[in-house]
């Protein structure tokens, strides 16, 4: 009852911080019974596991970890040498903020707005340049590092591949770095910046994203060997989970999975799309994994939905914004047309 009594605003700023909590969306609203959570741009159907609880059973074999780690170069056409495998992406930046910051003057890191939070958390107490992704050549002349996502989340811009060159050269004539979040790349495996070795260049990329398993936490560092050594030191000698290994190394090496999982991503994208615009919503960013609406009544429809049992994700930088993650079977696409369709007519 006191959750209730709340203004719609202060509500919906508790959902700005993340995507996936469908903790607070029950606390929040606990006359829904069941929930569609289409607030975190993950993949709605994931790899079948497999033996992976067989894995559990014993320590992760360093055989298989580099074998998940030839298997995962091979999908992103990256240089095996320049490949680590990490318990997810966000865990990587952390400690690329760590390993990075060892100099004798403090870092001076630039961060593309808007983007993913944890960006700008894997510098801790670091101050650092909140940029626009046109001020990237301009940032990569007066910063040590620059951060940005490809394609950005949640707008999903896609930086220009020459422009990043450039800005990766310039930030490595001073020992500075580039770091490209590719979270969404998979989706497009032609468009990835993980095969291309320029000087200062480190690309992320997630596993749980676009195999629809992100509890598993599986990552991928891209970087010049010497980071790479570092960073494997750093993570100690079993990083990943025996079940994540096993899953992993079974799902890069499927590729006929792979195409299956891009052809649905791109299907259910753009009957998203086709949905939103059909109710009158203006679509502003997309990408295979989710699609980014804006409205002036943004609180309003969030609320609605999640009182209709749909989880979205609001941001408290732009108050018009809505991102809204694919539904998975039928019954989730009914429940979303059917509130679009009641907030529509009032």
């Amino acid at each position: 009852m006191e959750q209730a009594a709340r203004a719609p605003s202060d509500l919906v700023a508790d959902f700005a911080r993340h995507g996936g909590r469908i903790d607070l969306a029950r606390a929040a609203f606990p006359q829904v019974a069941d929930w569609t959570d289409l607030s975190t741009g993950i993949a709605p159907w994931a790899y079948p596991l497999g033996n992976a609880r067989d894995q559990a059973e014993r320590l992760p074999d360093p055989a298989q970890l580099k074998a998940v780690e030839l298997a995962a170069a091979a999908c992103f056409d990256a240089d095996p040498s320049r490949v680590v495998a990490v318990p997810g992406s966000d865990l990587a930046m952390r400690l690329l903020g760590v390993l990075l910051d060892d100099r004798a003057l403090p870092l001076q890191p630039a961060i593309v707005r808007p983007g993913y939070s944890g960006h700008e958390s894997m510098w801790g107490a670091q101050a650092v340049t909140l940029c626009n992704s046109d001020s990237v050549l301009a940032m990569a002349q007066t910063h040590d590092v620059l951060v940005l996502a490809r394609p950005n989340n949640p707008d999903a811009v896609i930086a220009d591949r020459t422009q990043l060159q450039v800005a990766a050269s310039l930030l490595a004539a001073r020992g500075g770095h580039l770091i490209v979040d590719e979270a969404f790349a998979d989706a497009d495996a032609h468009d990835s910046l993980a095969r291309c070795a320029w000087p200062g260049l480190i690309v992320l990329r997630s596993f749980g994203k676009f195999f629809g398993l992100a509890g598993l936490r599986l990552g991928f560092v891209i970087a010049p060997p010497k980071i790479g050594e570092r960073l494997s030191a750093l993570i100690g000698d079993w990083p990943i989970s025996g079940p994540a290994l096993a899953t992993g190394l079974a799902a890069y090496r499927d590729t006929a999975w792979q195409d299956t999982q891009r052809a649905r991503l791109a299907n259910a994208s753009q009957r998203l799309a086709d949905v939103l615009t059909g109710q009158g919503i203006e679509i502003v960013g997309r990408t295979a994994f989710f699609v980014l609406i804006n409205t002036p009544q943004r609180d309003g429809l969030f609320m609605h939905l999640a009182q209709a049992g749909v989880l979205t994700r609001p941001f408290a930088q732009a108050p018009g914004w809505l991102r809204i993650g694919l539904p998975g079977n039928e019954t989730d696409w009914t429940r979303l047309g059917d509130a679009l369709t009641t907030w529509r007519n009032g």
